[in-house]
């Protein structure tokens, strides 16, 4: 006896409310909540296709009407993770003590898929949403100024009224160039990345700060290609070659490093490089090891993560941008 294939039963979901009543996901939430800002006429209408589609919350989101889900959402459109995984090493260590689970949601530059991501979210009823990117001066292609839950924003540029954490790139390439002139070095070139980064600008601008009127800025691309142009051009243009380099990215840097190498230029005795991001799998096998500022990404994700939470346990929070200290981590490359 051949038995009839089972039939899946697919539960309504709050965006097939919101689309059937024509309004955001948002929206939705806080209508069936009987929560937020709108007409009653909104709300009525909401609620009465919810009704005619059956829906119901689930098991799980019955049981949080009034109290939370101990989940928070990280989205970001850094596919490479190179500065979302320790950010989110630092929500999960900030988080995981008071039994908070983290949902991470990789979105690229796509404003469809980060509506999708957006909505699951929602749908899974997350306490708060930390948005985090690959650039502090871009904002994620999704608008999250009107989500039912709070949001907080980590190396990503938010609203003018959000909570905002970035690095302080000032005061880490401050240090990094003071670093190489008390090692007695006295011509500091900066071979760094594109100009239209306002990273970019904000280091140009510290090392200038320093150097005074003998600065000297090379731009390129964030590449250990540039960092070997960058030397080649140097030491075939100038009378007198720099014997401080201080490098806009790690990646320039090992290439620096690399083009010194070849030329007979001795690291850090003839000339010292300083690099800047700390990442560790391209900063220790550096030869030798690159000295390098650490953004302190992780205790970016950790402020982050104590600060959703505190959101959605009700508290006030001030908006603002708050800049967190770097770090020069000294190894044999300065």
């Amino acid at each position: 006896m051949v038995s009839e294939p089972v039939k899946t039963i697919e539960r309504t979901r709050i965006y097939d409310v919101a689309a059937a009543a024509g309004v955001s996901v948002a929206t939705a939430s806080r209508a069936l909540n009987d929560t937020g800002r709108m007409t009653e006429q909104t709300r009525e209408r909401v609620k009465q296709v919810a009704a005619q589609l059956g829906f119901r919350p689930n098991t799980m989101a019955r049981g949080l009407l009034g109290k939370r889900s101990f989940t928070i959402g990280l989205l970001t459109n850094d596919t490479y993770g190179r500065f979302t995984l320790p950010l989110m090493a630092g929500v999960s260590e900030a988080l995981v003590d008071r039994g908070v689970s983290v949902f991470l949601c990789t979105i690229e530059d796509d404003a469809a898929l980060a509506k999708v991501h957006v909505d699951a979210l929602l749908d899974k009823q997350v306490d708060g949403i930390i948005a985090s990117g690959r650039r502090v001066d871009r904002r994620l292609p999704v608008d999250l100024s009107n989500l039912p839950v709070p949001v907080v924003y980590a190396f990503t540029e938010g609203p003018d009224d959000s909570v905002t954490f970035i690095s302080d790139d000032e005061q880490g390439s401050r240090e990094a160039v003071q670093w190489l002139v008390s090692r007695g070095r006295r011509r500091i070139v900066h071979i760094t990345g594109p100009e239209s980064f306002a990273s970019v600008q904000v280091r140009a601008q510290a090392y200038r700060t320093v150097v005074g009127e003998q600065a000297e800025i090379h731009h390129g691309e964030w590449s250990e290609a540039w960092g070997h142009e960058a030397v080649a051009r140097l030491w075939s243009g100038a009378d007198t070659p720099p014997d401080g380099i201080f490098c806009g990215n790690d990646q320039i840097a090992r290439g620096v490093v690399d083009a010194l190498r070849e030329r007979g230029v001795t690291v850090p005795d003839d000339v010292s490089v300083v690099g800047f991001d700390n990442w560790e799998i391209v900063a220790a096998a550096t030869r030798p090891p690159l000295t390098s500022v650490d953004m302190n990404l992780r205790e970016l994700g950790r402020e982050a993560g104590l600060t959703i939470l505190a959101l959605a346990e009700g508290k006030e929070v001030a908006p603002g941008i708050r800049r967190l200290p770097c770090q020069l981590v000294l190894r044999q490359s300065g």
